[in-house]
């Protein structure tokens, strides 16, 4: 499978500047997107569909970054994006939903319910019924039992593709969950909002204070975030040739995963 890194919406917070990492990737039966970023319907209601937090993190809302907008320079069509598999519900992530809305939307049961029937004070702030108003058609999935690569429960999502595994991670949000994808010569684990800098995985990089902050502030399960990211540094230490571990806002990971898959050296 071909895989595209595109960048749908680049934001600003204090001390970090971050993008929207989703993955375009052709499979023979039709385009899949991980994630969204922020979507064409953002760019029009940003105070409905953003919210306040718009003004903290500062996204650029730039009609060019949107995935459609990417897909199209690519010589796609909206029709073309079959599936979308999302890492969570946060609006960043899910913006460009409405934008495909033929694609079946893939996500973890408990990441549904957490966004549909919000339990916590937490949820009920960070999910926007605006984001879902256009009725996705949701494929809620509950992997259990098959382990991949230390971590406990995964689904082969085949039904989409070979080489698609949706890796549940929980602890940023409730149903919180990775999406691995053979890229041939090397898998992508593009672990959404698992971790928000390389260095929270270790490395001589330090995490910016706003992103420590903005992780612990934002977390449904702390201990469970944690007891990840322990894992996910583990698996990029050992690992590493064969596998690129990215997260959704980081520019420098962004980059050299787009330039990895282009066969370009950095």
């Amino acid at each position: 499978m071909k895989v595209h890194h595109l960048n749908c919406g680049t934001m600003r917070l204090p001390g970090a500047p971050l993008v929207c990492h989703v993955l375009a990737i052709e499979t023979g039966r039709g385009l899949v997107l991980v994630d969204s970023g922020f979507g064409t319907r953002d760019i029009a209601e940003p105070a409905r569909r953003i919210g306040g937090v718009r003004h903290l993190v500062r996204p650029a809302l730039d009609p060019h970054e949107t995935a459609l907008h990417q897909i199209g320079q690519r010589g796609f069509r909206a029709a073309d994006v079959t599936h979308i598999v999302v890492t969570h519900f946060d609006l960043d992530h899910i913006g460009g939903l409405a934008d495909f809305p033929d694609a079946q939307v893939h996500v973890t049961a408990e990441e549904a319910r957490g966004a549909l029937s919000p339990a916590t004070r937490l949820e009920r702030s960070r999910y926007r019924r605006a984001q879902l108003s256009h009725r996705p058609k949701l494929v809620r999935h509950e992997p259990t039992g098959e382990r991949w690569r230390g971590f406990a429960a995964a689904e082969q999502l085949t039904g989409i593709d070979d080489g698609i595994v949706l890796v549940p991670m929980p602890g940023h949000t409730r149903g919180h969950a990775a999406v691995a994808v053979d890229a041939g010569d090397h898998w992508v684990l593009h672990c959404g909002d698992a971790f928000h800098h390389p260095g929270t995985l270790g490395g001589a990089r330090r995490v910016p204070a706003a992103l420590r902050i903005q992780e612990r502030l934002v977390a449904h399960d702390i201990k469970a975030l944690r007891a990840n990211q322990a894992r996910l540094a583990e698996l990029r230490e050992g690992v590493e040739e064969h596998l690129a571990v990215v997260c959704a806002h980081d520019p420098a990971l962004f980059e050299a995963a787009r330039a990895r898959s282009r066969g370009v050296s950095m």
